[in-house]
């Protein structure tokens, strides 16, 4: 008898396994083969962009879907990796047109590489920096601010001010580009940014690693600490109680939610060919959060594909109607947390739900027979007079 349980649970969970890498194996099919076939070049790159806002959703999925982290300040890692690898680039191409300093500095007059750019002359220091910076970046300031048990909103605004402040610096930072920022990539580890080959190599380091970056946070959604992540945003007093430090588990899913923007923002640089400080706010962060919310926060795939919708979104219609498609983001953002706060990947389970609830309801009982108004006593009384 015992047996019978276990045995079924070997199926499930071998049928489980089969599933997802059936998953995978249709997302490697539609990124790596039907998307190039059907889409053009630019198209193409276009969507190497939505891929990389999708890195940056799955590792806000898992903070705040998972954790119950508000992160609001994600577009700052995003600029971080962004402007790293810019600044190398730069450096290449100046380099490559046999320059002492990038084209930007020429005109400003300065003729000699600032000490703090020097180190990204090297592609090794340059990718080491890139996961480094802004994951010790996060894992400080988590340390600092889930140590004192700041959460909810106190962390959603001093994230959000975070973003403001590097903004605003990288704004009157003339050494990094100011308010254009860094630019005209011509090269990407010498190859040449112009080829449209090099740009789909581009797009397909960009697809393998959303890839790879969903399967890293799979395996820690159904791990142990996905399990203590997910008992931390329901009960952090009682997971406390139990003799974990809910801090601890909190610092990780930031660091690694980090590390991915700071990824997408790397490859976002040379795809796009830019970096500003307008990718690296408030409004930016505030955008992947909303494309999380709409597709769906506490599930692994909803929240890819709810910035890449988002991301197609915005590109298609903010070019008809730009005034007004900000104005439709926030409602929509809006009635998806108001009404659907599991996000489009919920409404399958809701309508499950609804469907199970109408089942149950108990079918009306047919009324009584109606009851004769003479009086059987009577009758008999009136027989024997």
């Amino acid at each position: 008898m015992s047996d019978a349980p276990l045995g079924r649970r070997a199926v499930l969970n071998l049928l489980g396994r089969w599933q997802t890498w059936a998953g995978f194996g249709v997302a490697a099919v539609l990124l790596f083969a039907v998307a190039p076939a059907v889409l053009s070049d630019f198209r193409l790159s276009l969507l190497g962009k939505f891929l990389c806002f999708a890195i940056v959703a799955v590792g806000i999925g898992l903070a705040w879907g998972r954790g119950g982290m508000l992160v609001l300040g994600q577009g700052v890692f995003f600029g971080l990796g962004g402007y790293m690898m810019g600044m190398h680039l730069k450096i290449a191409d100046a380099r490559l047109s046999k320059q002492p300093v990038p084209d930007f500095m020429q005109i400003a007059g300065v003729r000699k590489l600032p000490a703090y750019w020097e180190p990204f002359a090297s592609p090794a220091f340059t990718l080491l920096a890139i996961v480094v910076v802004p994951t010790a970046i996060a894992a400080a300031l988590g340390l600092g601010v889930f140590k004192r048990r700041v959460k909810g909103a106190y962390f959603a605004i001093l994230s959000q001010a975070l973003a403001a402040a590097l903004a605003i610096l990288l704004v009157g930072q003339t050494s990094v580009g100011g308010s254009n920022g860094l630019n005209n990539f011509r090269t990407f580890f010498g190859f040449a940014l112009k080829d449209p080959a090099n740009k789909r190599m581009l797009y397909f380091i960009a697809a393998a690693v959303l890839l790879i970056v969903v399967a890293v946070v799979r395996q820690l959604m159904y791990s142990r600490y996905g399990e203590l992540l997910v008992a931390v945003r329901d009960g952090e007093e009682r997971v406390r109680f139990l003799g974990y430090d809910p801090a601890n588990t909190k610092v990780v899913a930031y660091t690694v939610a980090a590390f991915f923007a700071s990824i997408a923002g790397a490859l976002f640089a040379p795809i796009v060919g830019f970096m500003a400080p307008s990718q690296v706010g408030i409004l930016p962060s505030i955008v992947f959060l909303i494309g999380v919310a709409i597709g769906g926060r506490t599930t692994l795939l909803g929240p890819v594909l709810g910035a890449i919708g988002v991301a197609w979104a915005q590109t298609l219609f903010s070019e008809r109607f730009p005034s007004e498609w900000t104005y439709a983001q926030g409602l929509l953002f809006i009635v998806v947390v108001g009404f659907f706060p599991a996000g489009l990947a919920g409404l399958g389970a809701l309508f499950k739900q609804v469907r199970r609830r109408a089942k149950a309801v108990p079918p009306p009982e047919p009324e009584p027979a109606a009851v004769a108004d003479t009086d059987p006593d009577a009758e008999k009384v009136g027989a024997q007079s």
